[in-house]
This record gives structure tokens, sequence and C-alpha cells, in this order.
């Protein structure tokens, strides 16, 4: 049975919550990867940060919709996510646009629980994480290698 830590990435470039917005959108494009993992100074994942994350700077706010009701103001969609929306588009910091506590991947996870993950999820990189510490990433580049027949 084939292994995350068969096939994972392990020179993985990462993020810090303080790292500026415009400095990690530079190392996705430069370095063609979907998500970079936020890591604290312990190398522990606090965070990954993806495409979709910093694409949401460009994203038209839309202002939940309201009704009254007995002299009454009651939004149709909730306040927390409209809240995270505005500080994702506001965003200037890693920290304020990233996916805190990410689902992560041992080694020994099997590629094809990982699989079922990045389907189920709709998740493009998984970090994975050996005694709490970050030891690389698996994306979906890697799990297409391993239908690839050996050249």
């Amino acid at each position: 049975m084939q292994t995350v830590g068969d096939i994972m990435t392990t020179e993985v470039i990462t993020v810090s919550p303080e790292t500026e917005i415009v400095h990690a959108a530079r190392l996705l494009v430069d370095n063609k990867v979907n998500g970079l993992p936020v890591v604290d100074d312990r190398k522990r994942i606090v965070g990954i940060v993806c495409q979709s994350d910093l694409i949401m700077q460009q994203k038209r706010l839309r202002v939940p919709s309201l009704f009254t009701f007995l002299d009454g103001y009651i939004t149709l969609a909730s306040a927390k996510q409209f809240e995270r929306e505005v500080e994702k588009i506001a965003a200037s910091q890693v920290q304020q646009a990233m996916t805190p506590d990410p689902t992560c991947v041992s080694p020994d996870t099997a590629i094809e629980d990982a699989a079922t993950l990045m389907v189920e999820k709709n998740y493009h990189t998984l970090p994975v994480v050996d005694d709490g510490r970050l030891v690389g990433v698996v994306g979906k580049e890697d799990m297409l290698r391993t239908i690839m027949p050996a050249s």
C-alpha cells in the first residue's frame, strides 16, 4: 500500500501568519502551487492560505439581505460569515486570509484516504504533519503522478 509519505513534496514553501498578502500571492504564482502552509516559529502548522483565499480580495462584497419583522431587522445570512468575508477581502496579512487549523494528514496516511479527503472536501493541498510538525505537502499533482506509468 502506497502512503502519503511515498508521494509527498518535502521541500515545502511556507509563510508565517505575518507574511504580507502580496508576498504570499507572489509565492503562489512564481512556484505554481495552489496552497501554502502557514507555520509558526516552531514549524507547527497554524493554517493554510490558498489561491482562492487571495482571489477573495477581488470578490464583489454582497451585503446580506434584510427584512423587517415587528420593527426589527433580520438578516438572511450569517453575520459571522459576512464578517469573515469582509476580513478576507480587506486582508493585508496571511493570518487574516488563511484557513486556520487546516485538515492535515500524516506520512502514514494511505493515498486512497488522502484522495478521498481531497475529492470530498474539495482540497487541493493537504499539509503532511508528523509529531505536530510540518514535514511535507501532498497536492493534486502528486496524486496524479501515482496513476502515470513510470518512465
